[in-house]
C-alpha cells in the first residue's frame, strides 16, 4: 500500500523545493493536501509523480506539481487576494489556493469534473465553484487580483486578462510542444505586459487553441 504522506514529502522535497519554490505557504499547502483524493481511484498511486495526470474526459490533465507550484509562486498571491482558478478540473489547485488566498472562484466547464470539484471542495468556505466556458472566465466575480489558468493556451487569454484588477497577474502555460513557456501577464491600466518565466508544458485547454489560419 502506498504511503501517501511519505510520497507527499518526497514530492515537495524533490520536485517543489528543488525548483526554487521558496514560498513556505505553497510548500505547506502541498504537504498538507492529499493530491490522491483529486484523482480517479485507479490513478491515485501516481499522484506524486512528476507528471501531468489525466482527469475526466477529453484530454484534461492536472498540472504536474512543479509547474503548478512555480506558477502559484510567480502569481505572488497575497493573503487578502481574490483569485480565479480557471479550469479547476477536480479542484486540487483551488484547494491549495484556499490555503493562501482570501477568496477563490473555481471555474470549470466539464460537467463531470465540476461534479468532482464540488465534492472535493465541499466545506471550504472561501471557495466558490462556478460552471461555464473557461475561455470566458467569470466576469460577475471580477476583478481578480490573480488568475491561474490551469493548462496551456496558444494565444493570449484576452477575456481572462480583462478580468484582472489594475496590477493583477495571470499565470498560464503559453504555447504547445517543446517551445511552450510558463508566462505571466500583468495588467497596467488598459495595457497588459507578458513575460516568459520558465520552460513548461501542459495540456491545451478547450477554447484556447489558436484560430486556424486561412490558406489559399
Amino acid at each position: 500500500m502506498t504511503d501517501f504522506a511519505a510520497a507527499r514529502r518526497h514530492m515537495v522535497d524533490g520536485q517543489v523545493r528543488t525548483a526554487d519554490v521558496t514560498d513556505l505557504r505553497i510548500q505547506a499547502a502541498m504537504l498538507a493536501l492529499p493530491r490522491e483524493r483529486f484523482l480517479p481511484p485507479a490513478s491515485a498511486g501516481l499522484a506524486y509523480l512528476d507528471l501531468d495526470l489525466p482527469v475526466g474526459q477529453g484530454g484534461r490533465r492536472m498540472l504536474k506539481p512543479m509547474v503548478l507550484a512555480k506558477l502559484l509562486q510567480a502569481a505572488e498571491i497575497a493573503a487578502g487576494d481574490r483569485v480565479l482558478d480557471a479550469g479547476c478540473a477536480s479542484g486540487y489547485a483551488a484547494a491549495l489556493l484556499a490555503r493562501i488566498a482570501a477568496e477563490v472562484v473555481a471555474l470549470e466547464e466539464d460537467p463531470g469534473l465540476a461534479q468532482s470539484a464540488r465534492a472535493n471542495l465541499a466545506g471550504l468556505a472561501n471557495v466558490t465553484l462556478v460552471s461555464g466556458p473557461i475561455a470566458a472566465g467569470w466576469p460577475s466575480g471580477a476583478p481578480y487580483d490573480a488568475i491561474l489558468l490551469e493548462g496551456a493556451t496558444e494565444t493570449m487569454p484576452q477575456a481572462l486578462c480583462r478580468q484582472l484588477k489594475d496590477g493583477g497577474r495571470l499565470v498560464c502555460v503559453l504555447g504547445a510542444g517543446p517551445g511552450a513557456k510558463a508566462t505571466i501577464y500583468t495588467r497596467s491600466g488598459d495595457d497588459f505586459g507578458a513575460r516568459a518565466i520558465f520552460d513548461a508544458s501542459a495540456a491545451l485547454l478547450p477554447g484556447f487553441a489558436k484560430p486556424a489560419a486561412f490558406a489559399f
